[in-house]
């Protein structure tokens, strides 16, 4: 491919003879990237000191990578543009693909650059090799490697491009460590940026009429739905008779007093199929037809009824909000459902529970927060307790992986300064990317992390009984159990320089969550709970 044939952008008209790693990280800046969030080995060293050249990204150590992928999701999702990752080799990669996958589910953009050895040292099989693009290529839209330093500000525009898609996504930037001090690179600047697709309007007239001929016709959104925007539109198509629901895990919705709040397909397969009994017409925009987290014995993985008729109104890759309005205008749907008006709870008292948990929240979240969601059994009880708190937005945990929780809230921090940032997160969730606490202190990120302390992998607990695996004995009650030693959550935090306290009533978790509120800076609050 010639330079000028990359479509949407075009070479920087800098002449200038540069390394292929200034090259990179040049060309991202001129797409818009403002950060980075890194993980660093010897392969990237170039990288390294070309970011302390170029003042337009905020470069953020992360002590796993892990932390640095689930901070470039977080950052995506509040900002719409992809952050920047910087990763080691194929392990380096490996390490932080759980939140890559989550990124994925979440059509978060984000630009994983990837350091290799040195083209002319790949055939030693020295210690690190490894096929990057075969390990990346799962939970990448695009995968291309900068062989030679000519090709990496080319490649970097195209991975930015890419990872817009539509739909949004991962993409990965392979670039060998001669690439990256060689020069003969050149920057690019991007010319346009791609944008969610439009639905065709015949298609939405067809779902129109179906919506007409239907007895029990439902309509699942994600995605720009989502936004207040697409909400307003929800909530009119919700009056007309059409049952608006939301996916089980979404990235990013707007929730709180005066906003539409959909209704959540459960996630208990049984529970779905119960709810969507008699359902004949099930409407998607955003999304994707519903199915069952995991198999279970004699139930069904799709979680549409039999009979049901499934109509699609565009997936990830499209502007569902547009689709909700202009379906809205055919059906007439001009009015809305009364949302109501901040209803500030009372205040919890007695045993710590979630749903407690969720009531101290609602009092206490100032307008404008973010909620970052890890909490698996834990969260969706503090979800249905502030659906009338203050105006905030909430980040699921769309792919299922945890240990998303804390470095999510880290990149949506950094995305967005001035809101409080809430971090919700189980003791076995959190321990998997417990180092993103040292970079929220760090950076003096504005972040309350909540650790609901049971000592125990909860949900698994349920899901034993659910799978029909039987009763547990002495060696499974101990892979479900983190207590023999209890993990002490306020020593971790301190270490790591968060200031935290443990609390373990109703009371002294709505005491601790008004100071941590009040102040700025990380704050950590492991509320301890029986399992």
């Amino acid at each position: 491919m010639a330079e000028e044939d990359v479509q949407g952008a075009r070479p920087h008209e800098a002449d200038a003879v540069i390394t292929g790693a200034e090259a990179v990280v040049g060309t991202l800046a001129e797409c818009g990237v403002t950060a980075c969030f890194a993980n660093p080995g010897t392969s990237e060293m170039h990288l390294v000191t070309a970011l302390d050249r170029e003042p337009r990204i905020r470069s953020v150590l992360c002590l796993f990578e892990g932390v640095a992928t689930g901070a470039a999701d977080g950052f995506a999702r509040m900002t719409g543009s992809p952050a920047m990752t910087l990763l080691h080799l194929g392990p380096g990669f490996m390490n932080g693909g759980a939140n890559i996958h989550n990124a994925r589910r979440a059509h978060s953009p984000m630009v994983n650059v990837i350091g290799d050895h040195a083209v002319s040292h790949r055939g030693v099989d020295a210690p690190l090799a490894s096929d990057i693009a075969g390990i990346a290529g799962p939970n990448s839209r695009w995968v291309r490697s900068a062989e030679k330093s000519q090709d990496a500000g080319r490649r970097a525009v195209e991975a930015f491009l890419a990872s817009l898609g539509p739909p949004p996504g991962p993409v990965s930037l392979i670039l060998p460590a001669d690439s990256a001090w060689s020069r003969g690179g050149q920057m690019f600047r991007l010319e346009e940026r791609p944008s969610l697709r439009l639905v065709d309007q015949g298609l939405i007239e067809e779902a129109a009429r179906a919506v007409r001929s239907a007895r029990k016709p439902v309509l699942l959104i994600n995605g720009s739905a989502l936004t207040p925007r697409g909400l307003e539109a929800a909530a009119r198509l919700d009056a007309t008779g059409v049952k608006v629901y939301c996916d089980t895990f979404v990235g990013r919705q707007a929730r709180g007093a005066g906003r539409f709040a959909p209704a959540r397909m459960p996630y208990f397969a049984e529970a779905a199929i119960e709810e969507m009994t008699g359902v004949d017409l099930m409407l998607v925009a955003g999304s994707r037809p519903p199915v069952a987290f995991f198999a279970y014995p004699g139930a069904p993985s799709l979680l549409s009824p039999p009979g049901c008729r499934v109509f699609m109104l565009g997936g990830s890759e499209s502007d569902s909000a547009d689709t909700l309005h202009r379906m809205g205008a055919l059906l007439d749907a001009r009015n809305s459902p009364h949302v109501s008006d901040i209803r500030v709870a009372e205040r919890p008292t007695g045993r710590l529970t979630p749903s407690s948990v969720g009531a101290s929240l609602a009092r206490h979240m100032p307008e404008g927060a973010i909620i970052s969601d890890d909490g698996v059994t834990a969260g969706l009880p503090c979800m249905s307790a502030t659906v009338n708190a203050a105006p905030h937005d909430w980040l699921g945990l769309t792919g299922g992986a945890i240990g998303q929780g804390m470095p999510l809230a880290v990149g949506a921090s950094i995305a967005r300064p001035a809101s409080k940032t809430i971090c919700l997160t189980g003791d076995g969730a959190g321990m998997y990317t417990v180092q993103a606490l040292w970079t929220m202190a760090r950076e003096k990120l504005d972040v309350v992390t909540i650790v609901f302390v049971n000592n125990s992998y909860r949900i698994l607990k349920i899901e034993l009984q659910r799978t029909g695996a039987g009763n547990p004995g002495p060696a499974a009650s101990g892979m479900l159990s983190l207590a023999d030693p209890e993990i002490d959550w306020v020593k971790l935090a301190e270490g790591m320089g968060v200031e935290a306290q443990a609390v373990s009533t109703a009371e002294a978790f709505d005491d601790a969550l008004m100071r941590a509120l009040s102040h700025r800076g990380p704050r950590l609050i492991a509320a301890v709970m029986p399992g």
